[in-house]
This record gives C-alpha cells, structure tokens and sequence, in this order.
C-alpha cells in the first residue's frame, strides 16, 4: 500500500514551483526536546504562548503571502477549541524528501528546523521562527491536521503531540491550492494530566489585534477571522491596500493630527526593503513602532536607530537653513523631534540577525545605513515640498525642546524638595520595615478614611500605605513639567525611588508590588485609570514589567445566621445566595467604598495575601494600550461616547 502511494506521489508531483519544492526542505534536526522545554520555543506555556501556536501558523501563510503565492488567510477560532487557518498558497510540497524519504510536508512538520528557510531557495523573506514554526506547534498540539491542495489533488495527514497517525494520503480532487491546518493545543485537565498549556481559552482580542497588525504590515493581503465560539459568531475582515499609511492613521484616530495625511516612503537597497510611515498628533507621548520580517521589535535596533538619526538630522537641518532654529539655540535631539510622533518602520530583509533569543531587537548592522539614507532622502524632499508643515512640524519640535528643559528644571526642583538624596520620604507615606523590594508592596488608597483603615490593618513589615488626596490629574494631555506640579505625583515618584521618564531606573524600586486600591464603584474605576494613566505614560517600565496590580475589594458582605462571606460581583452573590438559600432572607451589605470597612475587614477581604485577589495590570499589546488610554483618557468626546456605549453591556450594576 505505501509503495503504491509513493509511486503514486511521483507520478502526479513533478514540483510545485522550480523555486518551492521537495528539494528546497533542508532538515537539521528532530522535535524531541520541544515538549520537554516548551518555553524555549514559544516563550511560555500560559496564554501569552498559547496564542504564539496561532502566530507561528499565520507567519507560514503570510510567508507566502511575502513570496508573490498567497492572497487570502482564514483564520477561524472553532466551538470545539480548535483552530484552522486556511491559506490560497501553494500548499505544502508533498512529494518524497530526497533525503528523508518520506513526504516533505511531513518533514516540515515532525523535523524541527525542517522547512523552506534555510537557504533551500524556497523564501527570501520569512517571519516566524525561521521555518521552526509548523513543527513545534504540531508538537505541542494534542491534535493536528494539515491538508494541501495542490496537484488537483486533496492530500491530509493527521498527527498527535507531533507523531503522525497515518501516511499522507489523498482524500479528493480539487481546483484550488493552498494550505488548511486545524490544530487542537494539548492542555492540562485531570483527564490529561501530560499537557503542556495552563490554558486553552484564546482571546478574541488579542487575536484580533495581532492579525490586523499583520494585514497592515503587509499591504493588500487579506486576513479573515472568526469565531464561532458562543451563541453570536464574530467576524473581522482585515485588508488594508495602504498598508503602513492606514496603520499610523489608525493608531492616530482619536488624536487631533497636524498635517492629514502621513509621511510616507518604501525603497529597496541592497537587498533590504524599507517601510516607513509617520504623522504628528496634538498628544505628548512618543510611538514609534518597528517590525523586522513583521515581526515586532520592541527593544528597537539597527532599523530604529537608522530610522531616529535621520529623523532629527532632516528637521534640525530644516529649521537650521530656513532659521527656524536660531543660531543662538541648540540643535533638536531625538527625544525633541519624536514627541507627539506616531510611526512604523518596517524592514524586510533575507536572514535578519536579532540580538537576543526572543527576536525583541535587531542587529543586523548594514540596515542602519540603508534605512538612514532612505528616510533622510524622503523626509528632506517632503519638508522641502511641503513649507507649511515643515514649519509647523519643527515650530513643535522646538516647543518640545523648550518643555524638556523646563522638565529638568522641575525635576530638579522635586528632587530639591523631596531631598531624595537624604533619604527623605513623603510625611503621608506609612512605610514597611522590609529592606528587599521583592518582598515589598505599596498600597495607593484614596481618602483619609480608608487610608486610615488601611493603615491599621496592614502588616507593616512589608506593607506601606500612600494616601492620596482626591483625583490625581490626567496625564494623557500635558507634558511632564506640568505633571511635576502635582503634589499627590510628586509624592508617588518619591516614594517609588525609581525615578521617571528617561531616567526610570528599575534598580532603585523600592517595592515590586504597587497596588491601586480604590472604591469599587465608578468613582474608584476613575482613579484608578489615572493612576494607569500616568504610570503608563510617564513610568511604563512599571506596567510593562509587571509591578502595577489593581486591588479587588469585595462589594457585598453577605451575613445569614454567625457566617459572614464577601462577594467580589453580582455574579458571584447570585451563586452564593442560590447555595444558601434565599429564605430565610440572609443580610446583604453593599460597600460604598473601603473607607465602610473596619480595619480588620479590609486586611482580610483585600490586603491579606492568604486570602485576596489581585489583578495585574500589563499591557499585552502596547499599539492597543495607548489607543484606549488616548479613547478613554483624551479630549476626543465622541469616540469615547461611541465606547461607553458598544460596551455598556459589560456594566451590571452600575452605581452612579
């Protein structure tokens, strides 16, 4: 019987393309150590590297996509935990590997390192992981399913935790080509106590986010999704013929822009393709993204550091010929012309060197001169072309330099005043014993009152207590001179120990636990969001490293007989009420806030580590962060009204 297919197979498989075929599959090595040490292939085994399983599948078709071969990707999140995604490439090879004589589409996924990226000829450009993508998520998946339409022919073959189950055979005749994988994550549950992921439940969001940023990137490919999970299906159409133009502006959609339309310039040098798009906005805050082979790069590189040089050589030579800039005036710096920025820059390139396993930084040296020489010769010509912008652009620039030095000014004053250097801490500040900042949490309570409570009840050897005075101000739209002004910032700042802005410095924290614990109603949720506001915008090493959590206290004391519960949602209370019965009626006590606590009350229900929930706040995707804190924080009414009212089912009870 396999002899019969393996003949068959060359009788019907010449090869797919002269450039893509069974030759092209250089194999390395094997899968064996993937489900021993997952992480080092997908960063983690909780929610963050089960989604990595649908991104290494989707880079495969948008490699073809790069190639010239593939125009259209499906990707359907299924009711029964599965995931398909469904290509219009050319589909797998699925001819006898020469060398391992087995079907190469096989070998692609059961061999690590086996696939059409390792100098076979098969892409000059791939994102992923260098073509090691297909066979660890087969490796990880409980079960996989991969079927190749190519030939007139429909071939498939089914696989378990990267073993397949049966040849590669031929199911049907088609008239299209293209790749369908279906895969299923091996999750831990009783019945499967081997699985590798702590969670099979995919974010609908995150996915979403991910795969619109990959339709920009990549212009005029077309990316479907849907998911077909609960009672009302969901379904994004993504296909952006602009590619990098519409992703600034939509980045820039709820911000006021200076000119309409975003810079622009594509070029091809030494084997290098260069993208670049940007536009100013009426914000303070710097978002400069860059993408190498598409995939992110939040630690910058070769590309953002071309990319920042040219940038302030073009507008400081700008305002130096037309006199913008007064000779009695220094020049711009980087942080000066990147204020108020959004922008992409994205290169694509053969075999891009990154500086660190995670791919977070490119190193690729000769991209720095070549994305350097190509945004200097547009961005000149554009501010050339273009006066009044280019005036208003520099004319920006410097009232940003003139901000940053009154900055300093106020930085020093606070340093002044707080005398940092003697040890000296805010008088409000209810300070912990403990010494090591691992062991350390600073609560941030609003109210004397439950400042007070919070004060009593806490464990003093590792707890401290910040009260704050009413709402801090909002970040979201003045620079950081005006944020110094503020007494309540000025006393977090000093109390952290770490510093802000450029000069954050992570060894200084001096506690690695910072809650917000506010009321749980609307005012409390208000707080809150300032306090994300301005960690975010002024202190974001703190979000993005994951020492900000958001306090849950309970919001009903349910008392029937001598026991007490506390219910955290309403949700919750009708579970509860069910369970003990609604008759006799038991006593419901809602908290209006913390401050209606005693101080034994909120040690137990919300400070307690034996017995309290926290939540930690981190920004899984920085693009979506600043967009939403721009929405709900900003001076754009509209958008936000339109917000309130798409997600005003999510408020059960809302306390006004």
């Amino acid at each position: 019987m396999a002899e019969e297919f393996n003949q068959d197979l060359e009788q019907q498989v010449t090869a797919v393309t002269a450039d893509y075929g069974e030759e092209q599959i250089q194999v390395l090595e094997g899968l064996e150590a993937v489900r021993k040490r997952p992480g080092m292939y997908i960063g983690s085994t909780d929610a963050r590297g089960l989604h990595h399983l649908v991104y290494e599948i989707v880079d495969n078709s948008v490699d073809e996509a790069l190639a010239g071969y593939c125009k259209e990707i499906l990707v359907t999140l299924k009711a029964d935990g599965s995931v398909t995604v469904q290509d219009d490439g050319r589909g797998f090879p699925v001819g006898m590997h020469p060398k391992m004589h087995r079907p190469a589409v096989e070998v692609c996924l059961t061999v690590l390192h086996a696939g059409g990226k390792f100098g076979g000829g098969g892409y000059k450009v791939s994102g992923g992981l260098h073509g090691v993508g297909a066979s660890v998520v087969n490796a990880l998946s409980q079960h996989f399913t991969v079927t190749v339409y190519q030939n007139g022919k429909v071939y498939q073959q089914e696989y378990s935790r990267g073993k397949y189950l049966y040849d590669l055979k031929v199911i049907g005749e088609t008239d299209r080509t293209g790749t369908t994988i279906q895969f299923w994550p091996d999750v831990k549950s009783e019945e499967n106590p081997e699985g590798i992921f702590e969670t099979g439940d995919f974010e609908y969001e995150t996915l979403r986010n991910r795969l619109r940023e990959m339709a920009f990137l990549n212009k005029g490919i077309r990316i479907i999704f849907r998911d077909e999970r609960g009672e009302t299906p969901k379904e994004h159409d993504f296909c952006f013929e602009g590619g990098l133009r519409e992703f600034v502006k939509f980045l820039n959609q709820h911000k006021q822009v200076l000119f309409p339309e975003p810079i622009y310039t594509e070029g091809m040098k030494d084997g290098i393709l260069v993208e670049m798009a940007m536009q100013y906005n009426d914000s303070y805050a710097e978002n400069v993204y860059s993408f190498a082979n598409n995939i992110a790069t939040p630690d910058g590189g070769t590309h953002l550091v071309g990319f920042n040089t040219a940038l302030t050589r073009a507008i400081n030579d700008y305002g130096r010929r037309y006199k913008i800039l007064k000779d009695s005036e220094p020049n711009l710096k980087g942080e000066d012309v990147r204020e108020s920025l959004t922008a992409i820059i994205s290169i694509k390139m053969e075999d891009p060197q990154f500086e660190s396993q995670t791919k977070s930084k490119l190193g690729s040296g000769q991209v720095r001169g070549v994305v350097d020489s190509l945004v200097t010769e547009e961005l000149s010509t554009y501010l050339e072309e273009n006066p009044t912008v280019a005036k208003a652009i520099v004319n920006r620039c410097v009232d940003a330099q003139r901000a940053r030095e009154a900055a300093r000014k106020a930085r020093e004053t606070v340093r002044r005043k707080t005398v940092l250097e003697s040890g000296s801490m805010p008088g409000k500040l209810a300070d912990c014993s403990e010494r090591d900042p691992s062991k350390c949490e600073i609560f941030m309570v609003e109210g004397d009152s439950a400042g007070g409570s919070a004060k009593e009840g806490r464990d003093r050897h590792f707890q401290a207590i910040l009260p704050l005075r009413g709402k801090i101000l909002n970040v979201e739209k003045v620079r950081l001179d005006r944020a110094l002004d503020n007494a309540e910032i000025r006393a977090m700042i000093t109390a952290f120990g770490c510093g802000f802005g450029d000069q954050f410095d992570e060894s200084k924290l001096r506690y690695h636990r910072i809650v917000c614990m506010t009321d749980a109603d609307v005012d409390g949720a208000h707080i809150r969001i300032l306090l994300l506001t301005f960690f975010y915008r002024f202190m974001r090493p703190l979000v993005e490293k994951g020492y900000v959590y958001a306090a849950m206290p309970p919001l009903y004391k349910v008392t029937k007989g001598k026991t007490e519960r506390y219910v955290y949602d309403d949700d919750e209370l009708q579970r509860l009420l069910d369970e003990i019965g609604r008759e006799p009626k038991p006593e419901i006590q809602r908290y209006k806030g913390l401050g209606e606590m005693s101080s034994e009350q909120l040690w137990m229900t919300t400070m307690n580590p034996e017995t309290r929930s926290m939540m930690r706040i981190t920004p899984n995707d920085a693009m979506e962060a600043d967009r939403l804190f721009t929405l709900l924080m900003g001076d754009d009414v509209e958008p936000r009204k339109v917000f309130i009212q798409e997600n005003s089912d999510l408020v059960k009870d809302l306390d006004v």
